[in-house]
């Protein structure tokens, strides 16, 4: 039996350290203990930078208070002997852009890693040249990076997919937080001081809600009832005069519908092929427990394609509540 292929672990949002490096010595702006919201804020101009500039900000390490124990258990758990140990990769990234961007990193960081596992005396004898390929896990938003990975670059590098308690459908936890700065999102305790911040990062945008039982509109108010619609928005987030959030919620929503789409698509040819990959919730809102199994005709509220493939990878746990 072949080893274990080389494992990335993906964090949710929030949960990677960030420092400026343009000052000497570098600055943590973004860690478990600190929260430095003015400069994490993104500028409304280009959101792939900060609005306080000049600034050279990049992705550190990902949370340990959260991840460490997961990663090492992975690590314990899939070595069957001790000289041989299975490479665990954290996988960092800038949570605060949007999600095509954090999906080119991922897929660089997966050649990155095949390439450093080919180097590993033990993998290399056991033939993984051969079969180059990782295992994916995910938890909250991470679960979003790697589906639309597979959606755009496809899984030929990819043997197994976990996702925990990822918010396929979208989480109401992300319009609270940029509404009043308050919600239970990320791995620090809410502060209305995040409301700015939050409304100003693209990523949040890809966690709006896409599920029909999502919102309530009262009757007669002429309101869309779509997340995904500007007009949706209380005016004083979507529509001040020269408002910075304003500009975000332009520039971030339509990319975040078009993710939104790809991930309920469903496939327009049969599947026969046994599905790879599995998600699962994790609190109690989740809706019900996650099934993989080959297309039967209907949508389950999230499912991937495999381009190039008659199959489709489905998701039926989405945790709507949570993140």
């Amino acid at each position: 039996m072949p080893l274990p292929d080389p494992i990335i672990v993906v964090p949710g949002v929030t949960a990677t350290y960030l420092r400026d490096l343009y000052p000497l010595p570098p600055e943590a702006i973004w860690t478990v203990l600190t929260k430095n919201f003015d400069r994490a804020q993104m500028h409304p101009d280009n959101l792939r930078f900060e609005a306080a500039q000049p600034a050279l900000t990049r992705a550190g390490q990902i949370y340990e208070i959260a991840y460490e124990e997961l990663i090492e258990e992975l690590r314990y758990n899939l070595t069957k002997q001790e000289d041989e140990p299975v490479p665990v990769f954290p996988f960092g990234y800038d949570w605060r852009h949007p999600l095509a961007i954090t999906e080119e990193e991922l897929a660089a960081f997966v050649d990155e890693v095949i390439e450093r596992t080919k180097l590993i005396r033990h993998y290399n004898k056991d033939g993984y040249s051969k079969r180059a390929r990782v295992n994916l896990v995910g938890h909250s938003m991470g679960g979003l990076v790697i589906s639309g990975y597979v959606e755009r670059f496809g899984a030929a590098k990819v043997h197994k997919v976990a996702t925990l308690a990822t918010p396929y459908k979208g989480s109401f936890e992300a319009i609270v937080k940029m509404a009043t700065g308050t919600a239970n999102i990320g791995g620090s305790m809410p502060s209305s001081r995040e409301r700015e911040a939050a409304r100003m990062t693209p990523s949040l945008y890809h966690l709006l809600p896409s599920f029909e039982t999502g919102t309530t509109v009262d009757k007669g108010a002429g309101l869309p009832r779509s997340t995904f619609k500007p007009g949706l928005w209380q005016p004083s987030i979507s529509s001040r005069p020269l408002s910075l959030t304003s500009t975000a919620i332009r520039s971030s929503v339509p990319a975040a519908r078009r993710t939104a789409r790809n991930r309920a698509r469903p496939c327009s040819r049969s599947c026969s092929a046994k599905p790879r990959s599995i998600a699962s919730g994790l609190k109690a809102s989740t809706l019900r427990r996650p099934e993989s199994r080959p297309r039967t005709g209907s949508v389950s509220p999230a499912s991937m394609r495999r381009p190039g493939s008659k199959c489709m990878w489905r998701w039926s746990g989405a945790s709507p509540s949570s993140d």
